[in-house]
């Protein structure tokens, strides 16, 4: 897959910085010669499961200007951008969330909304978006960003990164220690041994590729509640379908380095769809049908 969120590879990085520093510092050693101290090693896995997850949060909105070169729209240079602006406004005032900051950035169609606080968010959309669709359609992909943000998408995902990062941290090491004291009769004399730590390396890919299906199961569910929160924003679904197929109809806009879980579009075939962050356009436009019925 040639886009990850980046939230879940800045999530990964601080997570085995993190997880360095404490072992270096000695905080992490809860697996011994003498067995693991099961309540030592929660706490070390809960610090660094949901360190990373809450830091990316709290990154989230100056890494997507970062990543993506977007402007935000202090002030409006022309009618489009004005427009953009009030629309916004709009529907956070009819979501009851403070209003955004606005922003655009030069791609193709796409859009996005992230933030670690529903009242202080940032919603951006692509030059190609404003360029390829009308304004009802565009509407309808604002509200869909808005409705993310008031169903506290962000802070959702964080807490279920958070608890599978925890996951992956204490059962690696769980998986580690056996392998090393069963399997490879390690040394009991001297801390864990060369079969422990290659054993927690690969459990860690594996157990955090078994995380990213659970994660990315969640994102494209909330995708359909922010199509329906849209329809619900604009009082009808019909925006948000032709939106959709309008979108179904061309490339989607690549995103910085995993922005995918953020962007309007997405999605994969096959194997790969294990891990999309978007279900298929197809989808989405069903359930909205089912929901104007």
């Amino acid at each position: 897959m040639k886009r990850i969120i980046l939230f879940l590879a800045t999530n990964l990085a601080v997570m085995l910085v993190l997880s360095l520093v404490l072992n270096v510092l000695g905080v992490g050693r809860a697996v011994t010669s003498a067995g693991i101290n099961v309540n030592a090693l929660l706490v070390f896995s809960l610090v660094v499961g949901f360190t990373g997850s809450i830091f990316s949060l709290l990154i989230s909105k100056p890494m997507a200007k970062w990543s993506t070169g977007a402007r935000v729209l202090d002030t409006p240079a022309n009618s489009t951008e004005l427009w953009l602006v009030n629309t916004v406004r709009q529907l956070a005032e009819r979501a009851h969330i403070g209003m955004p900051e606005v922003a655009v950035y030069e791609g193709e169609p796409n859009a996005f909304a992230t933030g670690a606080f529903k009242n202080s968010a940032l919603v951006a959309v692509s030059t190609g978006l404003l360029q390829s669709m009308n304004r009802e359609e565009i509407e309808a992909v604002l509200g869909h960003e808005i409705a993310h943000v008031a169903n506290g998408d962000m802070i959702t995902l964080t807490l279920i990164q958070g608890v599978v990062n925890t996951f992956v941290v204490f059962m690696a090491r769980v998986v580690g220690f056996f392998v090393d004291k069963v399997l490879l009769r390690g040394n009991s004399d001297r801390g864990p041994g060369i079969g422990y730590m290659v054993t927690v390396f690969v459990c860690e890919i594996v157990f955090g590729l078994l995380a990213s299906i659970i994660v990315a199961w969640f994102s494209r569910q909330r995708e359909f509640r922010a199509d329906a929160g849209s329809a619900g924003l604009l009082g009808s679904a019909l925006p948000m379908q032709h939106a959709l197929a309008r979108l179904g109809g061309l490339a989607p806009g690549e995103l910085p380095q995993s922005m995918a879980a953020s962007g309007i579009s997405g999605g994969n075939a096959g194997w790969g769809a294990l891990f999309a962050t978007h279900p298929p356009m197809e989808q989405r436009i069903a359930a909205l049908q089912t929901l104007q019925r």
